[in-house]
C-alpha cells in the first residue's frame, strides 16, 4: 500500500464515510493512477479533465459513475493532497431522470410466488412493504421490529442516519410467520453459521431470478420494490401464501 493510498483511507475513515463509498473512491483513484502510470499527486487539473473525457467517450461510463469519479477526485485533491488547483473545474454530468418500473398487481403476485426461499421472500417483502433499501433490509435485527408502535427501526441507513419505517399489519403478519419458521435471535435474516446476515448481493440475485422465472422482462432490482411503499399495501394473496406456506419454503435460514 502506497503512503498516499494509506493517507486517503485514513482521511475517509476520519470523516466516517460509508464502507461502500470508500471502496468506490479507491476504485476510481486506482483507475486514474493506472491510466497515467504515475501517482495522482503528480497530476494537474487538465489531466483529470482528460481522464473524465476518456471515461465518458471510451469507457462509456454512466452519468452516475462519472459523478462518483468527480467526488473521489475532489476528496483526494481537496482533503488528502490539499492540491493548489481548484477542483471546481471538474464538471459533473447531468443525470437523466427516469421513471421507475411499476409492476401490475398480477406481476407482483407472480414475482413473490417465484421467490422460493422463505428467508429471501420475507426480506423482499420488507423492501416492498416498508420501502427499505436492500442494505437496510439485510441489516435488520429482530429487536428492530417495534410491533406495539407498528414501526421498523432502520439503523445507520443512507447517509448513516437512523430512521423509522412504517410497519403495516400485513407485513407484521409476514414477519411473525418468518420468526415462527426460523426463530432468528440476532440478525433478522441470518446467513451461515458464523453469525453473519444475508448479503445485498444474495438478495439482489434472488430478486433477479424471481423476476426472470415470473416472466417479467423489465430489469427488477430490489430498489424497484421500494416504489410501492407509498401505499403500504401488500396483496392479500401474497400474505396468505407467506403465512400458510402455500409455496416451497426451502431452508428456513
Amino acid at each position: 500500500m502506497t503512503p498516499l493510498r494509506k493517507r486517503m483511507i485514513e482521511d475517509m475513515q476520519l470523516r466516517n464515510l460509508a464502507p461502500e463509498t470508500q471502496r468506490g473512491y479507491l476504485h476510481h483513484i486506482t483507475g486514474l493512477a493506472r491510466f497515467y502510470q504515475t501517482s495522482p499527486e503528480h497530476l494537474t487539473l487538465e489531466d483529470l479533465r482528460q481522464y473524465q473525457v476518456y471515461l465518458a467517450q471510451d469507457c462509456l461510463y454512466s452519468a452516475d459513475s462519472l459523478n462518483q469519479f468527480v467526488s473521489a477526485a475532489k476528496f483526494l485533491y481537496d482533503i488528502t493532497l490539499e492540491a493548489p488547483f481548484d477542483t471546481g473545474g471538474l464538471l459533473r454530468a447531468k443525470v437523466p431522470h427516469r421513471l421507475p418500473t411499476i409492476l401490475s398487481p398480477q406481476e407482483v403476485a407472480a414475482f413473490f410466488e417465484h421467490v422460493h426461499h422463505l428467508r429471501d421472500r420475507t426480506a423482499l417483502m420488507v423492501a416492498y412493504g416498508a420501502g427499505l433499501r436492500v442494505s437496510e433490509v439485510v441489516a435488520l435485527k429482530v429487536q428492530d421490529i417495534d410491533s406495539p408502535r407498528m414501526l421498523l427501526r432502520v439503523q445507520q441507513g443512507k447517509g448513516q442516519r437512523d430512521r423509522y419505517a412504517t410497519l403495516s399489519p400485513r407485513l407484521l403478519q409476514v414477519l411473525r410467520a418468518w420468526w415462527r419458521a426460523a426463530r432468528p435471535t440476532g440478525w433478522l435474516f441470518p446467513s451461515g453459521p458464523a453469525g453473519r446476515h444475508l448479503t445485498p448481493a444474495t438478495l439482489q440475485e434472488a430478486c433477479h431470478q424471481a423476476a426472470h422465472w415470473a416472466g417479467i422482462r423489465n430489469h427488477i432490482p430490489v430498489h424497484t420494490l421500494r416504489h410501492y411503499a407509498a401505499s403500504r399495501t401488500m396483496p392479500r394473496v401474497v400474505v396468505r401464501a407467506a403465512i400458510h406456506g402455500h409455496w416451497n419454503n426451502g431452508d428456513a435460514a
